[in-house]
């Protein structure tokens, strides 16, 4: 923090933003300085370097909020397995990591069999293709498996995902890389009292965000996820784009601007 004009922060303390307008109509993502409402900022928590702060960045708290709101749903480890979809990205694998540091049997569905072993070392207990979660998934209902989803997907995945949701088990979304349009009847939510939560990362309220922050700083600390974490310079952004369009990218990358 170099300044602050409203006095809401001082000089040189360390600040997160994430969500809101940044990236989108707020232009400087990219920046070495930027300037914004200091509404959209929170106090770097101890625990965390800056440098961890934006390995974990928007993706690793919407995980955590994902997380958050399925404690407070009531899915606990011994509840059963829970599902992450789209575990090799960016919110995916922070949430594998996340579940599995607190006890949850985490099962990781991904479309790149290669990356297996990667999701085993984030602490996936089972790693399923996207064919084995979509097998007979156009019936009504499928087998119930599931106490808790962490969808980043949509689509058929997320539909997919509560129809084979254990009775009274919670299911959040975050995300539409498959689809924003959901092929779902309502058998789920009235035969077995599935819960659907949607989760948004961009305008959660400070209190929540602070308080997530924190616990990313001390007990969900995706300690595994920040070493397996990769750098690249300013001029290395095109070729990162470049491996997300293949779907060849996995886990975080953290950009250093001090390196053009």
């Amino acid at each position: 923090m170099v300044s602050c004009s409203d006095g809401a922060f001082a000089p040189g303390e360390r600040v997160i933003v994430t969500g809101y307008d940044l990236g989108m109509n707020h232009a400087g993502g990219y920046g070495q300085f930027i300037r914004v409402p200091s509404s959209w900022a929170v106090r770097l928590p101890e625990g965390l370097t800056l440098k961890e702060s934006m390995i974990i960045g928007t993706a690793g708290l919407t995980a955590a909020l994902s997380l958050h709101r399925l404690i407070e749903a009531g899915v606990r480890p011994e509840s059963g397995e829970v599902l992450v979809t789209g575990a090799t990205g960016g919110v995916g694998s922070v949430a594998v990591t996340l579940l599995a540091a607190a006890g949850y049997g985490v099962v990781a569905v991904t479309g790149k069999p290669a990356e297996t072993d990667f999701l085993h070392g984030l602490g996936a207990r089972l790693v399923l293709s996207r064919e084995e979660l979509l097998r007979g998934a156009d019936r009504p209902l499928l087998k119930e498996r599931w106490a808790g989803v962490l969808d980043v997907v949509g689509g058929e995945m997320l539909a997919a995902a509560i129809k084979s949701t254990s009775y009274s088990g919670v299911v959040t979304c975050c995300g539409l890389a498959g689809s924003a349009e959901l092929p779902l009847n309502v058998f789920p939510f009235i035969l077995r009292a599935v819960t659907l939560i949607g989760i948004d990362s961009a305008q959660c309220p400070t209190a929540l965000r602070q308080q997530v922050w924190q616990r990313l700083a001390g007990d969900l600390k995706p300690v595994r996820l920040l070493e397996s974490a990769v750098e690249c310079p300013l001029s290395g952004l095109e070729d990162k784009f470049a491996a997300i369009l293949r779907g060849e990218s996995r886990g975080r990358t953290v950009v250093n601007l001090m390196n053009p």
